[in-house]
């Protein structure tokens, strides 16, 4: 039973993850860090359900490496916009500016 009640909070905290996703507009950084929130929430909840079912955690190498790839490539995209724009506001970035 309280498996269960585990699962449930690691959904609705990723449903958090999700809500701060949508709402946050301002910094990329605080963007950045939600949908690493989301990840590491489904991370978990991939883990504990492949223990509950008694698979190998295998597949949880694979998704942990697709998630550092997806990290790289935020936090490239965050430099560049710093290095080209000089803050991560939203609103300085214009997508008519090349």
């Amino acid at each position: 039973m309280s498996n269960f009640l585990l699962y449930y909070f690691m959904i609705i905290m990723f449903i958090f993850g999700c809500i701060v996703f949508i709402s946050t507009r301002k910094h990329l950084l605080c963007t950045l860090l939600s949908l690493e929130f989301m990840v590491l929430m489904l991370f978990m909840f991939l883990f504990f359900m492949l223990n509950f079912l008694n698979y190998e955690g295998y597949f949880s190498m694979f998704f942990l490496t697709f998630c550092v790839c997806e990290g790289v490539l935020g936090l490239s995209i965050l430099v560049s916009m710093i290095r080209t724009h000089g803050n991560d506001y939203f609103q300085s970035f214009s997508i008519l500016q090349c």
